[in-house]
């Protein structure tokens, strides 16, 4: 079957943990509200967190219709939280002000950014830690998970 070496490549030599590790990482940074930086962001987590590059990437890439849907809002939510005008961050608004103001455009786009960079790190740290264990749980019951490196079980000698 020409799924079985995609499975391979993403369960080699992982445990459950470290694969829903890599795959709630891969989810939390793939909504990063900078729009280009989530692969490089995905890559970095994944070389210094030992985790599973090909499956953080997988997810990084299916996160990205998330991206874009919460980008608006997180820099709205971060304008809001820096005092920027958050008006301003709809396309034609955005647009006039480029046209007249390129670098106070910058500024508020740049003010809105690192709001919403501050909002997106308060919803998703927590939220990559909950989805790391709701998929430790669902990759327990997988036969190709269960398949590679065996867990240690808590409180066993």
């Amino acid at each position: 079957m020409w799924l079985e070496p995609i499975q391979h490549q993403l369960t080699r030599g992982v445990t459950p943990r470290a694969l829903a590790l890599s795959l709630a990482v891969g989810f939390g940074l793939g909504t990063f509200p900078v729009l280009g930086s989530t692969a490089i962001l995905c890559a970095a987590a994944a070389a210094a967190l030992r985790l599973n590059h090909p499956a953080i990437q997988l997810v990084n890439f299916v996160a990205f219709p998330l991206q874009l849907m919460l980008l608006v809002p997180l820099l709205r939510a971060g304008a809001a939280l820096l005092g920027a005008p958050a008006e301003a961050l709809t396309l034609e608004p955005l647009l006039l002000q480029i046209s007249a103001d390129p670098w106070g455009a910058a500024r508020l786009y740049g003010r809105a950014t690192v709001g919403a960079v501050l909002v997106w790190a308060v919803v998703a740290v927590p939220s990559m830690f909950l989805l790391s264990r709701a998929f430790r749980r669902l990759l327990r019951r997988l036969p190709a998970v269960q398949g590679s490196q065996p867990e240690p079980v808590r409180g066993r000698p």
